[in-house]
Protein backbone atom coordinates (compact mmCIF):
# COMPACT_ATOMS: atom_id res chain seq x y z
CA UNK A 1 0.00 0.00 0.00
CA UNK A 2 1.07 3.44 -0.55
CA UNK A 3 1.77 5.61 2.21
CA UNK A 4 -0.04 8.53 1.60
CA UNK A 5 -2.96 5.90 1.43
CA UNK A 6 -1.93 4.84 4.90
CA UNK A 7 -1.52 8.32 6.49
CA UNK A 8 -5.19 9.08 4.63
CA UNK A 9 -6.78 6.55 6.44
CA UNK A 10 -5.45 6.62 9.86
CA UNK A 11 -6.49 10.01 9.70
CA UNK A 12 -9.60 9.86 9.03
CA UNK A 13 -9.83 7.00 11.55
CA UNK A 14 -8.66 9.27 14.04
CA UNK A 15 -11.29 11.82 13.10
CA UNK A 16 -13.83 9.42 13.26
CA UNK A 17 -12.56 8.01 17.06
CA UNK A 18 -12.68 11.65 18.22
CA UNK A 19 -16.14 12.05 17.26
CA UNK A 20 -17.47 8.99 18.96
CA UNK A 21 -15.92 10.13 21.87
CA UNK A 22 -17.12 13.29 21.73
CA UNK A 23 -20.68 12.80 21.17
CA UNK A 24 -20.08 10.32 24.38
CA UNK A 25 -18.80 12.55 26.88
CA UNK A 26 -21.92 15.08 25.87
CA UNK A 27 -24.01 12.83 25.90
CA UNK A 28 -22.75 11.16 29.57
CA UNK A 29 -22.95 15.14 30.53
CA UNK A 30 -26.47 15.40 30.54
CA UNK A 31 -27.82 11.78 31.10
CA UNK A 32 -28.64 11.75 34.97
CA UNK A 33 -26.48 9.73 37.22
CA UNK A 34 -28.84 7.88 39.47
CA UNK A 35 -32.54 6.86 39.39
CA UNK A 36 -32.55 9.76 42.44
CA UNK A 37 -31.76 12.15 40.21
CA UNK A 38 -34.38 11.61 37.83
CA UNK A 39 -36.81 11.66 40.43
CA UNK A 40 -35.81 14.91 41.50
CA UNK A 41 -35.79 16.14 37.93
CA UNK A 42 -39.14 14.52 37.75
CA UNK A 43 -40.76 16.10 40.65
CA UNK A 44 -39.25 19.77 39.73
CA UNK A 45 -40.91 19.50 36.18
CA UNK A 46 -44.17 18.64 38.04
CA UNK A 47 -43.94 21.48 40.78
CA UNK A 48 -43.55 24.09 37.60
CA UNK A 49 -46.11 22.47 35.46
CA UNK A 50 -48.54 23.11 38.72
CA UNK A 51 -46.95 27.05 38.40
CA UNK A 52 -48.10 27.10 34.96
CA UNK A 53 -51.58 26.22 35.15
CA UNK A 54 -51.94 28.83 38.16
CA UNK A 55 -50.29 31.42 35.93
CA UNK A 56 -52.40 30.69 32.96
CA UNK A 57 -55.54 29.97 35.36
CA UNK A 58 -55.21 33.95 35.99
CA UNK A 59 -54.26 35.41 32.94
CA UNK A 60 -57.63 34.03 31.38
CA UNK A 61 -60.29 35.15 34.32
CA UNK A 62 -61.62 38.30 33.46
CA UNK A 63 -60.03 41.45 34.99
CA UNK A 64 -62.48 41.87 37.86
CA UNK A 65 -61.14 37.84 38.98
CA UNK A 66 -57.79 39.19 37.93
CA UNK A 67 -57.53 41.99 40.27
CA UNK A 68 -59.38 40.10 43.40
CA UNK A 69 -56.70 36.90 43.44
CA UNK A 70 -53.49 39.71 43.19
CA UNK A 71 -55.38 41.50 46.18
CA UNK A 72 -55.74 38.42 47.95
CA UNK A 73 -52.31 37.89 47.45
Amino acid sequence: MNSSLIFVLLLVTIVMCAEIVKAWIKQRKFAPETDEELLETVSKIEVLEERIKVLERIITENRFDLKKEIDSL
